[in-house]
């Protein structure tokens, strides 16, 4: 365990009291998101757990793509936290919010994520021993997960090295259409943070991992980590953020997709058709459903979302 100092520990005791009461504000979420420190009571090196600072996963949710998310190595929850606020204050009034779940292995963790973000749904569980088959799958799978040759109780479906950043990269390409995490600077095929400007550079460790598993990863909107890297608790490590595209990948899967009122309402935002409009059109077509109309010929769900749909959307009854 962590000594911390006096102003560290009268802030996460500050933030032990919030975590008593049933239902927190969002500035009390924030608080202790900022000021429990995962090292008064845990020996964090051990599982290589440490925190996101939480203005990094603010930048982080940039990237973070949006639809049906989990979180692997959750933590107590920054990334999904800002990834969830991010997405309700970017949707149109009374879109539905995307689901978030979190997996995360350490119960104590666990229990104050409930507390920062009751939104999610929240598995105490080993990501590497669990059956995400019954899940779904995922729009976007996010993490900051342990670095390097942390201890893990399983690998990814392909890769053979010791990375436990690109084990676990590798498994979300099985469950998630899209990712985004925060991985070791070494790591990543790139430098971007706290250099002069971008440069490609692959280590043996990254060119080992694309070439067992096809997974590219990419640079974001541009995020210089190195700017918070004094802000984590007990290290301060350089990290890049990294993206992938699993949804092209041979994996012969499943690709996630919203209910369809949502998709609809996506593309119907897009084309900017006002929210009231959307909510007659979607109303009608509840209302025939609930009249027992028959249809000649079923709409695939493809054809929900051509130009033809659109002029409907626009046209009146």
């Amino acid at each position: 365990m962590a000594k911390l100092t006096k102003a560290e520990a009268r802030a996460h005791a500050r933030a032990l009291e919030l975590l008593d009461k049933d239902v927190l504000t969002y500035d009390e979420r924030l608080f202790v998101l900022e000021n429990w420190n995962e090292g008064a009571n845990h020996i964090n090196g051990v599982a290589g757990a440490f925190f996101t600072p939480v203005g990094l996963a603010g930048d982080f949710a940039i990237d973070a793509g949006g639809g049906r998310t989990i979180d692997l190595c959750a933590g107590i929850g920054a990334l999904a936290f800002h990834v969830h606020w991010r997405g309700f204050y970017g949707r149109e009034r009374n879109m539905p919010s995307p689901e978030i779940l979190c997996i995360e292995i350490n119960p104590a963790y666990v229990d104050v994520g409930r507390k920062v973000l009751p939104e999610a749904t929240w598995i105490c569980a080993d990501v590497f021993g669990f059956d995400f088959a019954s899940l779904g799958q995922f729009r976007t799978a996010i993490a900051n997960p342990p670095f390097g040759a942390t201890a893990r109780t399983g690998a990814g479906p392909r890769y053979t090295g010791r990375a436990f950043e690109f084990h676990l990269i590798d498994l979300a390409s099985d469950i998630a259409d899209h990712g985004t995490f925060i991985i070791p600077q070494t790591s990543a095929p790139f430098q971007y943070s706290g250099v002069q400007c971008y440069r490609e550079r692959p280590s043996a460790d990254y060119l080992k991992f694309t070439q067992q598993t096809g997974i590219h990863l990419e640079a974001g909107c541009g995020v210089d980590c190195s700017y918070y890297r004094d802000q984590w608790r007990g290290i301060a490590p350089s990290v890049e953020i990294v993206c992938a595209n699993f949804e092209d990948m041979p994996r012969n899967k499943n690709r996630s997709s919203p209910d369809a009122e949502t998709e609809l309402r996506a593309l119907w935002n897009d084309h900017g058709i006002p929210v009231d409009r959307q909510n007659a059109v979607v109303d009608h077509i509840k209302a025939v459903a609930r009249a027992g109309v028959k249809f000649e010929k079923c709409s695939t769900q493809g054809e929900l979302f051509d130009e033809s749909w659109l002029a409907k959307a626009r046209a009146p009854f």
